[in-house]
């Protein structure tokens, strides 16, 4: 299981206060928003808003909520207008980390993410270098429920994704990946074969993983957990390992 995989799963485990559940609702808002003002309104004709929608509705995000994002990103109101942007660097062990955030001030949100990285033994590159050692992917999470690891992988198969990860546990799920090109028709494949999947999105998926262990794997943690913790901030990707027992320490 890839670093980004394992450590969403760390803090599922650990719970969410109410303040982390107001960070994911401003997250999500944001997402919505955006979604909205650059795209149609309507979730069924616009992929990245309908992915936005689904993300809300799992985090339990009201549908009043929901539409007055939507209203907000498609009217073209001022608050509503945030940029896409994309940080590279590297964490503690040399684990490559990209992070992708929403901001309405680049010079401010830089400034937060380079000092994040300092504080937590790492260091902030250029756009583009370590993009490199992921592949730009479609991701679709179905919860364990919709069928075996066999009858996944087969539907998957059929609707032209490119590899399944089917999870065990509470926390488990099947993990279903396809190319950038094609994430539109595997996702309306995959919705006739399994059902609305609990996210559809666009991520980066690491090519090959850094195993990571002791103070360098709580360090590293550490820096993805503040990075998360920034509200410009939507996505962190990094290409880490942890060992079973390293997972099983920080879900205590």
């Amino acid at each position: 299981m890839a670093g980004h995989s394992q450590f969403k799963n760390i803090m599922h485990r650990k719970g969410r206060q109410d303040a982390a559940k107001a960070k994911v609702f401003t997250k999500l808002i944001r997402e919505i928003t955006t979604a909205a003002r650059l795209g149609s309104p309507d979730p069924n004709s616009n992929p990245r808003l309908r992915a936005a929608v689904i993300a809300a509705r799992d985090n339990n995000m009201t549908r009043d909520t929901i539409d007055r994002a939507i209203k907000r990103g498609s009217g073209g109101e001022a608050d509503a207008n945030y940029d896409e942007v994309r940080y590279e660097g590297y964490g503690p062990g040399g684990v490559a980390v990209i992070v992708e955030a929403l901001t309405n001030n680049r010079n401010r949100t830089a400034g937060e993410v380079r000092s994040i990285f300092a504080k937590h033994g790492g260091n902030l590159g250029e756009t583009n270098s370590v993009s490199f050692m992921f592949d730009r992917m479609g991701e679709f999470r179905y919860p364990l429920t919709v069928g075996s690891a066999d009858e996944v992988m087969e539907k998957a198969i059929d609707a032209g994704a490119e590899d399944v990860v089917s999870g065990e546990g509470e926390d488990g799920a099947h993990e279903i990946y396809s190319a950038q090109d094609s994430f539109n028709a595997v996702r309306e494949a995959l919705e006739k074969s399994l059902g609305q999947p609990s996210s559809a999105k666009l991520m980066w998926r690491p090519k090959t993983t850094t195993p990571v262990e002791g103070e360098t794997a709580q360090t590293l943690v550490d820096l993805i957990a503040a990075l998360d913790d920034n509200d410009d901030v939507q996505n962190v990707y990094a290409n880490f390992e942890l060992s079973d027992d390293a997972l099983a320490k920080f879900a205590a």
